[in-house]
């Protein structure tokens, strides 16, 4: 799809920058509903990843090991949302949230971006249990879906949802990248704009660039890019930025 096209069915808000796993700082954990507060209080864009638990509940959290915000080693896939809920804590003190609950506290307040964490294959499982939850999502401009396995996109084609493949430029993922002829647009490690056959591709389509940490690092992409991930950066200066593109 062409960008004009994606931009027109997107908030423009995804385009002044996306707080990724939400606006995390040294009070917030990431990926839990203060920093996706934090995110809606600033009228920002946010990112955030799902898990499929062992009794089909969809959890938000990065990795699939619970032990690097929350100091307790446990693999979501194989935990029921009781037992997440019940033991184990962020770092910040809140629980590990549903995507319920974040639907709940944004209310679609500000756009979302929601990446689909893969298990073992599970992509179909993860697919048709986030299918039902979408059903409660008024405004599909609000909403983008990401993931690093083309197969739990695919089954939103004509769905009304921009969906947008991930692919680092590590070797091991760099083969996504081929399939973003089946997508609306991409998401990519920044590493990938020193290839000018990126630099190419990204004057006709929709490409986001993660994840931006500092000044350097956004003024580096900015030509190529239409909006940014980024975390540890002052919210004003991307904004700022982006808008005098």
């Amino acid at each position: 799809m062409k960008k004009a096209k994606v931009i027109s069915k997107l908030d423009p808000r995804f385009l002044k920058g996306i707080a990724h796993r939400g606006l995390h700082n040294d009070k917030f954990t990431e990926n839990g509903l203060k920093a996706f507060k934090n995110a809606i209080d600033n009228d920002l864009a946010f990112e955030f990843d799902i898990h499929l638990t062992k009794d089909n509940e969809l959890v938000v959290c990065h990795d699939e090991n619970l032990v690097r915000t929350t100091g307790k080693d446990g693999i979501i896939e194989h935990l029921t949302l009781k037992e997440i809920k019940d033991n184990y804590r962020l770092l910040d003190g809140g629980e590990i949230p549903t995507l319920q609950e974040v639907f709940d506290i944004n209310q679609e307040k500000v756009p979302m971006v929601i990446e689909f964490k893969v298990y073992e294959k599970n992509y179909e499982a993860l697919t048709n249990k986030a299918k039902e939850m979408f059903t409660q999502i008024k405004d599909k401009s609000k909403v983008m879906l990401i993931s690093f396995d083309p197969r739990s996109l695919w089954p939103f084609k004509r769905s009304g949802y921009i969906r947008s493949l991930l692919s680092t430029y590590d070797k091991e993922y760099q083969y996504v990248y081929m399939f973003r002829h089946t997508v609306e647009s991409v998401d990519l490690d920044m590493r990938w704009f020193n290839e000018k056959k990126v630099r190419r591709y990204a004057k006709n389509h929709f490409v986001n660039a993660w994840t931006i940490e500092n000044e350097q690092q956004l003024d580096k992409i900015l030509p190529y890019v239409d909006t940014v991930t980024f975390q540890y950066m002052d919210k004003d200066i991307v904004r700022h930025k982006l808008e005098r593109k």
